[in-house]
């Protein structure tokens, strides 16, 4: 798929790409005359990775539904842009928390569809049932969140950032990062099942009846399958 029949069939995913750009682009400029040369840095990272759905679809040929991309689109954004370089992660209560949790849900959706497309492969024997597919999709996205905080831990160490927010309590007890790295995997677990649920049923019954609708919306598809057809014609339903 191109991507000029991508903003023919979906105008509002195209302008929203363009409202991002732009805006990231602006922070960009501004930082330069600051000279903040580490948020210039966030800045050109956030551009790339609002290229990666594109990327996939043209490389791998498989399907990013519109659903996904948008809010993959907003996360990239809420977490570079407003949470790293606008101080959200600080100054706004819950907002590490909410984006922990949106990646669980994303993470798991995005696993149940890799191990799916490889399920439905003519050159694999093995046809895996609906509940291994869901322990798959729920395990990957626990990896993706450890992993993070394995990251998190490693700037803190090695360049003495704080992103596993130490603290200081009233009784003289020092957290390093414990209680931050706990609550993360924890929204992140939450997000994991939800989405893993939903995707056993969804893999069951085949995407059929409306909770499946709702699934398909983050499920990639490889490109030229009949499921992609489908999608394509609820092109009007997505945001």
């Amino acid at each position: 798929m191109s991507n000029i029949s991508r903003v023919k069939r979906s105008p509002r995913l195209f302008a929203l790409y363009i409202v991002l750009r732009v805006l990231v682009i602006g922070v960009l400029v501004a930082q330069i005359f600051n000279a903040n040369w580490e948020n210039v840095l966030l800045c050109v990272f956030t551009l790339i990775l609002f290229m990666i759905p594109s990327f996939i679809e043209k490389r791998a040929k498989i399907d990013v539904p519109d659903t996904l991309e948008v809010i993959v689109l907003f996360f990239i954004f809420a977490a570079e842009i407003l949470g790293e370089i606008a101080g959200y992660f600080v100054n706004v209560r819950g907002w590490d928390t909410m984006l922990h949790n949106v990646n669980g849900f994303l993470a798991a959706a995005i696993g149940l569809a890799l191990i799916d497309i490889l399920n439905r492969e003519d050159r694999f024997a093995i046809s895996l049932s609906p509940v291994f597919v869901a322990v798959f999709a729920f395990c990957f996205s626990m990896t993706i969140g450890v992993v993070w905080e394995f990251f998190e831990f490693g700037m803190d160490v090695l360049f003495g950032t704080d992103m596993q927010k130490n603290t200081v309590f009233a009784d003289g007890y020092i957290d390093v990062g414990l209680y931050d790295t706990m609550k993360d995997l924890l929204v992140n677990f939450l997000g994991a099942v939800v989405f893993s649920t939903l995707g056993y049923f969804y893999i069951k019954r085949r995407g059929e009846g409306r909770g499946g609708r709702f699934v398909r919306r983050f499920i990639l598809t490889k490109i030229g399958e009949d499921g992609e057809d489908e999608q394509e014609q609820e092109g009007s339903e997505r945001p």
